[in-house]
């Protein structure tokens, strides 16, 4: 499908990976975005026009026409079947559709429980477990980095949104306090995605990296 002729907006916040991984996929995809940065410690995301978008008043919701969707994997599997005919970030192949499910379920899991929660401590100052969000994102990690053995990208040669949704908090998890030094094969992986044509970084955050 062709372009939208006016720009997707996009509702987020600078610092929010879940945010970012729509940004990037809107950047990879050449589509026209218009941010709206939404006021968090100002409690925007709880007010009644925010609600209207996203009941759960959460970040990221985006706005492509007539359409409305909230949850960043959701807007990614959008985007991808809506704008990518090749279906090169959504394989249609059962076998590869599944890959890709897989991972986005390791981004909703313990990739949010595990580095995106450790950073939400330290950039956030959330009240949870730091060590125990620290170890979960080790356990990921070590998963990860084995499995990224031989594979160029999350399910399989060619990047697909699998590897959208899992950029975004692995590249800062060190904001979290979880030091990338002990995985070689996940910190190539971040660096064929930032070669991709179209990439853009996410906001570092002023914590101290581990």
């Amino acid at each position: 499908m062709a372009a939208p002729s006016t720009p997707i907006r996009l509702y987020r916040h600078p610092l929010s990976g879940h945010a970012h991984r729509v940004e990037l996929m809107l950047s990879l995809l050449g589509l026209p975005v218009e941010p709206i940065d939404v006021d968090l410690r100002g409690g925007a995301h709880k007010r009644p026009e925010f609600l209207a978008r996203n009941p759960f008043g959460q970040i990221p919701v985006i706005e492509d026409g007539d359409v409305t969707l909230a949850d960043s994997n959701a807007i990614l599997v959008y985007l991808a079947g809506r704008y990518d005919g090749a279906g090169r970030w959504l394989p249609r192949e059962p076998v590869a559709a599944a890959r890709v499910q897989r991972w986005l379920s390791v981004a909703a899991g313990p990739l949010a429980a595990g580095p995106a929660a450790a950073r939400r401590v330290t950039v956030f100052g959330a009240p949870l477990d730091h060590a125990h969000c620290k170890s979960v994102a080790a356990d990921l990690f070590a998963v990860l980095d084995q499995h990224l053995v031989g594979n160029a990208f999350v399910a399989g040669d060619a990047p697909t949104i699998a590897d959208v949704a899992l950029y975004s908090y692995t590249a800062h998890a060190p904001e979290g306090g979880v030091a990338l030094d002990a995985y070689p094969n996940i910190r190539a992986w971040l660096a064929r995605i930032e070669a991709l044509p179209g990439f853009v970084p996410m906001r570092r955050s002023a914590v101290p990296a581990a």
